[in-house]
């Protein structure tokens, strides 16, 4: 299931952050460029970094299945579909758990020290209310060819 993908994906970037020191040289690349954030149009703000707010904002009670000092996560559970919200101390926590997760491919609706993984039709219409801008990130694995 694609929940279970981000979930893992969330721990291999959990397990990323704990094995890595972050006092090291700034980051160059696409990776370290200012993420850019917009404003929700029907919120008129930018989602807080709380998962439980983040949800309430969805239609959800996440249930919490990471609490650690990197990130937290919930996992949420609609008739639409299923979705993980994780939230991070840092914007630079954010971007190396996303450069992890590209790994996994998918898509996600990223804001300022918050990212939701779903389905594109259920990030399209949460955007109105978090704002954000929607990544696909790209899988490593194999592909099919021709």
């Amino acid at each position: 299931m694609r929940v279970a993908a981000l979930v893992a994906g969330a721990a291999a970037g959990l397990a990323l952050l704990t094995g890595c020191g972050g006092s090291g040289p700034a980051e160059t690349g696409p990776s370290a460029a200012a993420p850019k954030v917009s404003a929700a149009p029907d919120a008129g703000v930018m989602a807080p970094a709380k998962v439980e707010v983040i949800a309430a904002l969805t239609g959800c009670a996440a249930d919490i299945r990471i609490e650690a000092d990197e990130l937290r996560q919930g996992v949420c559970a609609t008739d639409g579909g299923g979705y993980v919200i994780t939230t991070f101390p840092e914007d630079r926590l954010k971007e190396t758990w996303l450069d992890s997760a590209s790994v996994y491919g998918g898509t996600y609706l990223v804001g300022t020290r918050w990212v939701v993984g779903a389905e594109p039709a259920l990030l399209d219409g949460f955007r109105q209310r978090l704002g954000g801008d929607v990544r696909e990130l790209r899988g490593m694995g194999p592909t099919v060819g021709p």
